[in-house]
């Protein structure tokens, strides 16, 4: 594989695949929020329509969604997405969706003594959800949002088939122009698994920062885990 090729198709690939893999976990968190904490209410609607919405997306396949955000809804609402935000949109809304569950049994994990310690306080819902239940929630939520945001930077690889030039396509198109399918796809897992090793990594600095702030050390997490 020459210089040229890996300036000129695999760098700016790698290049498209993190931007799609920070934009849509980006999304895809806000959702996992929004309809986690949503499915967590007082109210019996806002749990239905929460579940409705977590059901919906969890049964979709997201590279059929993908597809009709791109090809079916200009037709249907007049919008038209570059290729890049339809997949943006339909792995955010997918993978949020998947990331919902994990916050609602997160908050859930919390024990019932300290949400009645917040009542007693006087707090306000909001106030119990942001200074009791999310901080102590928030370091169970990341080693799973670890694993679906590894599923989604491997999910990004679907966005080829709209014919963007993320890392996938670029692979397809240099090993077209050379026929060295072994060298080209070798080095494409090499690519992944190394921007999943750096993400992973994150994931474990974060974690370890979370539970810091709430007092939990290193050693205590793994005394607890040996249990």
């Amino acid at each position: 594989m020459t210089a040229g090729l890996w300036t000129n198709w695999i760098l700016p690939g790698i290049w498209i695949t993190i931007q799609l893999t920070v934009y849509s976990a980006a999304l895809a968190a806000v959702v996992a929020f929004g309809i986690g904490i949503a499915r967590t209410h007082r109210s019996r609607v806002v749990r239905f329509l929460a579940g409705f919405y977590t059901e919906v997306f969890r049964g979709t396949s997201a590279l059929v969604l993908m597809f009709w955000l791109f090809f079916v809804m200009p037709g249907l609402l007049g919008w038209a997405l570059v290729p890049m935000w339809a997949a943006v949109l339909a792995l955010g809304l997918s993978y949020g969706a998947y990331g919902a569950e994990v916050v609602r049994g997160a908050l859930n994990s919390v024990t019932p003594a300290q949400r009645e310690a917040g009542v007693a306080l006087s707090f306000t819902p909001w106030q119990r959800m942001r200074l009791i239940l999310l901080p102590q929630a928030v370091p169970e939520m990341i080693p799973p949002f670890n694993n679906l945001l590894i599923e989604l930077l491997k999910g990004t690889a679907l966005v080829s088939l709209l014919g963007v030039a993320d890392t996938s396509f670029s692979a397809y198109l240099v090993r077209l122009a050379t026929q060295e399918s072994v060298e080209i796809y070798s080095v494409t897992l090499v690519i992944y698994f190394v921007i999943a090793f750096v993400l992973t990594r994150g994931m474990r600095a974060l974690e370890r920062k979370t539970k810091a702030g709430i007092g939990i050390t290193a050693a205590a997490a793994g005394a607890g885990g040996t249990r």
